[in-house]
């Protein structure tokens, strides 16, 4: 399968697609989108059916910037997307400073609620200290958001989902991709053996999720498995497999893939261990520096991600041959819908 963006129908897992807003009733909806999430947030708003409000981003020469609303948002419900990977005009950070104060500026305007849509969150995966004097970035970056007012931040598969909930004071929304990778794969896995397979201990409660939500899809019993994994100052180390892989479709499951060492890492001893294909699940695709070497090798026969960060570092070649990418603006975009009608959004993430 090709390099595509791939329109998930969600039907099957969430609901059944709700008729747009009626405009005439939500004047009270706000959606901005900044920088070049506009088009994830344009995505959304077609879902929703309302127009994305319009935007100032300004830039001066000294390297300072300015971000406004230009509609009236007093009294309004405000969704702001932007989701905060680096690219070549923008650090993470930024993008997070940007986010801060055009929030800022929403309070001042005198937004009722502002939530933050932060499809990928920066400084998630630094929740706690693992050296002395280490920095806890996530508490401090919650910090921020709630000391330009805040009202919630919507994400999507953060790092540690307890750390990244008992850093913010302001409400935080978690969605999963969960469900879309299992819809995904029902097609490709059925009637065969299957195993997900956590690539460290530390994942192993979110690929326990995924097992029980794709074994439910596929209407069979699922096995898991995880793997060994060290890392220090930088380095992956660890190769052993704790589960039966032998003769099975592998599926390994992680938040995300940076430098691709430790899917591959992975990929390679579910090979050895006997797996009949290996597949990568992982929701936000960064790419990073030498990913696209690595991930290449012939042991991993598919890898598949979100659209939370744009895989533009992606090359062409073996890479993109093999990589899907799946929509994930509906269910963000059905996420607010409900928030904004005070339903409840359980069902979207997989919880009772």
């Amino acid at each position: 399968m090709g390099f595509c963006k791939s329109l998930t129908n969600m039907d099957n897992f969430y609901m059944k697609k709700p008729p747009p807003l009626d405009l005439a009733s939500s004047n009270e909806l706000s959606l901005f989108a900044l920088g070049s999430s506009r088009e994830f947030g344009e995505r959304i708003s077609r879902y929703l059916g309302i127009p994305l409000s319009q935007v100032e981003e300004r830039e001066f020469d000294d390297g300072e910037h300015k971000t406004r609303p230009l509609v009236s948002v007093r009294g309004k419900d405000v969704f702001v997307v932007q989701s905060q990977y680096a690219e070549h005009h923008q650090s993470g950070n930024d993008k997070l400073c940007r986010l801060l104060f055009f929030i800022g500026a929403l309070k001042d305007a005198g937004a009722a609620r502002i939530t933050a849509v932060v499809p990928y969150l920066a400084y998630a995966r630094k929740d706690r200290k693992t050296k002395a004097r280490d920095p806890i970035t996530t508490k401090y970056v919650a910090a921020l958001f709630e000391a330009v007012g805040t009202d919630a931040v919507m994400t999507m598969d953060v790092h540690n989902l307890a750390a990244f909930q008992n850093a913010f004071r302001c409400r935080t929304e978690h969605l999963e991709a969960n469900k879309l990778f299992a819809q995904h794969f029902v097609p490709l896995l059925k009637d065969k053996e299957v195993v997900v397979v956590s690539p460290d201990a530390g994942g192993i409660k979110r690929a326990e999720r995924f097992r029980q939500i794709l074994g439910d899809a596929l209407g069979a019993s699922v096995g898991a498995a995880f793997a060994e994994k060290y890392r220090s100052s930088g380095i992956v180390s660890g190769n052993m497999i704790v589960g039966d892989i032998k003769g099975k479709d592998a599926i390994i499951l992680d938040d995300l893939i940076s430098t691709g060492t430790t899917i591959a890492r992975t990929a390679q001893a579910c090979c050895t261990k006997g797996a009949n294909r290996v597949y990568a699940a992982a929701t936000h695709g960064l790419f990073m520096q030498g990913a696209n070497t690595v991930l290449a090798e012939p042991m991993l026969d598919r890898i598949i991600i979100t659209d939370t960060v744009d895989p533009f570092r992606l090359e062409s070649g073996a890479i993109q041959e093999k990589t899907t990418v799946l929509s994930s603006a509906e269910l963000f975009a059905e996420a607010i819908r409900r928030i904004h009608t005070n339903e409840s959004i359980a069902d979207l993430v997989g919880q009772d």
